[in-house]
């Protein structure tokens, strides 16, 4: 069935508190979503994030981002005043997010309503305890312990805790228990927070598209708790690690720096942690997007240490094993796969057997060399059509820096004369919607015909990414009456 959505992360909502979270903002945008006609609601990974803001990054797989807690909720129900929040620094600027003021002020903030909320009585809680003790245990221990050692890197804790000695985890459960427990109440209070809006936007006829890394940090609890699953040595130092070749894009390739997993570890097991990860996914999600599916089919191995990706190798993944195992638990599930950059034929091979749709980035078709997979003439209806992701610029800053030779081929394939470009963001989202790709899935920016400020992400940089927000009432009632037309034009 033919149908459209939006991409806006959570994080770039409006809000009071210096990042977008689950407050009356995101019911707002909501209810856009359907005024506009809107079927889909894609974000990007909703997990705690660390070095660089990275949504790619987490500090946990399973857990969420306490950033995204609606403190007006907690102002409701007793547990934070409007002054406490109101006199908290949490940036003053209300189109990019401060990080470090987020982080400064959030962490004290959430401290404060947990120790008024008496949640050791809360049924709810204790429960929630339970149904998620397989990863909870493990992430509040994590996380208290590295507050203790001023946020290192859990490879440099002492050794008996790094090693997961039991006498010196325990050790650790007593010391920190109410540190311990502070992590477990702020996730209870985000699933119940995401639940909720989740729902809402299901009653809505609004669909949630979640987001997946395929790889986790090695910073993280995920590595820390099950160091067997990934490639490291008897010191627990990464033997290699994540990263892609160099291309046209990036001469010395991209070193991601995320531990490898030992695939034949994961085989020994039936995939249990990844079907745990996929499961855990779909209580939060209506679909999922798996980030880098090729890697699934063979991933670029970099030995640790290397300054750049130039030396590493292709490497064997798990093929469609993995994927026949979820299903077998799980049953068929709504995933959309990344299948961007550069594909191969087995590649394309896996991608039919699992029968996910892939993805077609509109940023990427006009190339004036070469015919492209990504013109809307290629297409099957199995796909994924999007004018730009969260990691490209948006269509009207792309379209300023793109070659003259590529920027006329946009305009012959667009039937525009090269002076007919004020609605070149409107030309561009008008291909995605009436292309025949099932599913259509546009950037906020790009409706709102922004440029460059906008980007949400550079890949391979650090600093300036993961900022851009919406601002309060930048969404006027006439751009949702003109989605919603072009929506219903196009059978979507």
């Amino acid at each position: 069935m033919r149908a459209s959505g939006i991409l806006l992360p959570i994080a770039s909502l409006p809000s009071n508190y210096g990042i977008g979270s689950f407050s009356s903002s995101a019911y707002k945008f909501i209810d856009q979503l359907k005024i506009a006609g809107q079927k889909y609601w894609q974000i990007l990974p909703i997990g705690p994030t660390g070095y660089g803001d990275s949504p790619y990054q987490s500090f946990s797989t399973f857990a969420g981002n306490p950033y995204f807690i609606d403190l007006d909720e907690l102002i409701k129900e007793g547990l934070l005043t409007e002054s406490e929040c109101r006199d908290s620094d949490f940036g003053d600027n209300p189109r990019y997010i401060d990080y470090e003021k987020i982080y400064l002020s959030r962490f004290p903030i959430l401290r404060k309503a947990y120790d008024r909320s008496n949640c050791q009585a809360d049924t709810e809680f204790i429960a929630f305890q339970k149904e998620n003790a397989d990863w909870l245990d493990d992430y509040a221990l994590y996380m208290a312990i590295k507050d203790s050692y001023g946020g290192l890197s859990w490879a440099r804790w002492d050794e008996k805790i790094r090693y997961r000695d039991l006498d010196a985890l325990a050790e650790c459960r007593l010391r920190l228990e109410k540190d311990i427990e502070f992590y477990k109440f702020i996730q209870y209070v985000f699933d119940k927070q995401w639940k909720k809006l989740k729902q809402y936007a299901n009653q809505q006829g609004i669909k949630i598209i979640g987001d997946i890394p395929i790889y986790v940090a090695f910073d993280s609890a995920d590595t820390w708790s099950n160091p067997e699953l990934f490639q490291l040595d008897e010191n627990r130092n990464p033997i290699a690690v994540a990263g892609c070749p160099p291309d046209s894009f990036a001469e010395d390739g991209q070193l991601w720096g995320n531990p490898l997993y030992n695939w034949e570890v994961h085989k020994s097991t039936g995939y249990s942690w990844w079907i745990k990860r996929i499961a855990m996914s779909f209580r939060w999600y209506d679909t999922l997007r798996v980030d880098h599916f090729k890697g699934f089919d063979e991933y670029f191995s970099i030995p640790y240490g290397e300054p750049t990706a130039r030396n590493g190798q292709w490497m064997k993944g798990p093929g469609i094993e993995l994927f026949q195992a979820i299903e077998k638990q799980l049953g068929k599930l709504d995933i959309i796969a990344e299948d961007l950059g550069y594909i191969t034929e087995s590649v394309r091979q896996l991608l039919k057997k699992t029968g996910f749709p892939g993805m077609k980035v509109l940023e990427f078709a006009f190339d004036s060399r070469e015919e492209s997979d990504y013109l809307p003439h290629n297409y099957d209806r199995n796909c994924v059509v999007y004018t730009g992701t969260h990691d490209n610029d948006t269509i009207k800053g792309w379209f300023n820096t793109i070659s003259r030779e590529d920027r006329e081929y946009a305009l012959r394939y667009l039937n525009r004369k090269s002076e007919d470009v004020d609605n070149i963001s409107w030309d561009i989202i008008c291909l995605a919607q009436q292309s025949v790709a099932d599913l259509c899935i546009i950037p906020m920016q790009d409706y709102l015909d922004l440029g460059s400020e906008a980007r949400i992400n550079v890949p391979s940089t650090v600093g300036l990414n993961w900022k851009w927000r919406l601002l309060e009432d930048e969404i006027g009632q006439d751009l949702l009456v003109k989605i919603r037309e072009m929506t219903k034009t196009y059978g979507r």
